[in-house]
């Protein structure tokens, strides 16, 4: 069972998500918010396996959430849902730990399906927050320098992974086998020194965007 905890400074929006939530069969709502000073205390005192955060909480923002929930070593995932960010906030999001952005005018199977993916582990992505990302490299000063540079081939399986594309999909984008796809994941598992497609996207944001997605 996947317990889930929603901040959210809209009511009805809220109301409307638990119920859709609470009629998956996997799915157990632990709380619904409306600010961080309300949500802290209920990650306290129970389990929650993934907190669902607005990255607009009226007078907060989801990025000072995601600060404290660092501070207090929450074990748990955060996933955005939000109805847009800003390309530097995009960026800080994921840089302060945050595991995925929703857009909240996505269809409601795609956030489900979100769920399972971050709460496995994984990250999700949609191709405007991969825009966004780059856009917020792009536009910081003095941004990590790399000490390996990736080849166009590597430098483009990144992005689709970026992108959430599976092996297969990004095999046909390219035109290439799976096997290849495979091949240039585990050179820039290497040069990241990372095992997991989550750990590689969070090592090329935090120490190497400048070079590899600023391009």
């Amino acid at each position: 069972m996947i317990r889930i905890l929603l901040v959210d400074d809209h009511s009805l929006f809220r109301e409307s998500l638990s119920r859709l939530l609470e009629a998956e069969p996997d799915f157990q709502i632990a709380a619904t918010c409306a600010t961080a000073a309300e949500a802290f205390p209920v990650m306290d005192r129970e389990p929650v396996d993934i907190v669902l955060l607005d990255y607009d909480l009226g007078d907060e923002q989801g990025i000072a959430f995601l600060d404290e929930a660092k501070r207090r070593r929450f074990a748990g995932r955060i996933l955005m849902v939000t109805a847009g960010m800003t390309d530097a906030g995009t960026l800080r999001a994921f840089e302060s730990g945050a595991a995925g952005i929703f857009l909240k005018h996505s269809p409601p199977a795609q956030l489900i399906e979100a769920i399972h993916k971050v709460v496995a582990g994984d990250i999700w992505l949609d191709s405007r927050a991969v825009r966004s990302l780059v856009a917020g490299v792009s536009g910081r000063a003095g941004s990590t320098s790399t000490t390996q540079s990736l080849t166009p081939r590597e430098r483009t399986v990144l992005k689709a992974v970026f992108e959430g594309l599976t092996n297969k999909e990004i095999a046909a984008n390219l035109r290439i086998s799976e096997s290849s796809v495979k091949a240039v994941l585990q050179q820039l598992f290497e040069k990241t020194g990372v095992r997991t497609r989550s750990q590689l996207v969070r090592i090329a944001l935090e120490q190497h965007a400048g070079d590899w997605l600023g391009e």
